[in-house]
């Protein structure tokens, strides 16, 4: 349903909404560039890569690529911040693997499980039932 909005409001709008998306998507890709320059540094100063690294590492390239689909197709695949959230609770029992009793480990087990059940799901969703937009679907009638 088109906007029911005048375009004199609504132009100069979107406008200013365009430049501010591209400002804070310019924002976390810097962030996110620092955060990992900072990371290599601490590697090279402690002489050592755990797999906490790592997969921190792989946190900021997920980001990275959520941003990069950002601006190629103007939206963001709901399965990207699924993989950061299984990066992170892989890292997170990693990195507290000695501290955690045994059944918060199974919790954050099965929560990393649920969420790769959840990535299949949208997968498969995707394969056998295609999203179709109206333009698409003009185009084929």
């Amino acid at each position: 349903m088109p906007s029911q909005l005048p375009p004199s409001f609504s132009r100069p709008f979107l406008k200013i909404y365009h430049i501010l998306e591209a400002m804070l998507l310019v924002a976390i890709t810097l962030a996110t560039v620092f955060a990992m320059v900072e990371e290599f540094i601490h590697m090279f100063v402690q002489k050592r890569v755990l797999l906490t690294d790592i997969l921190l590492m792989f946190i900021y390239l997920e980001v990275l690529a959520m941003v990069q689909q950002f601006v190629v197709n103007g939206k963001i695949p709901v399965r990207y911040p699924i993989y950061i959230a299984m990066m992170a609770i892989a890292r997170y029992i990693t990195l507290g693997m000695k501290e955690l009793d045994a059944v918060p480990v199974v919790w954050l087990s099965l929560a990393a499980f649920i969420l790769a059940a959840a990535t299949l799901l949208i997968r498969a969703g995707h394969h056998y039932w295609p999203y179709v937009d109206r333009k698409t679907q003009e185009k084929d009638e």
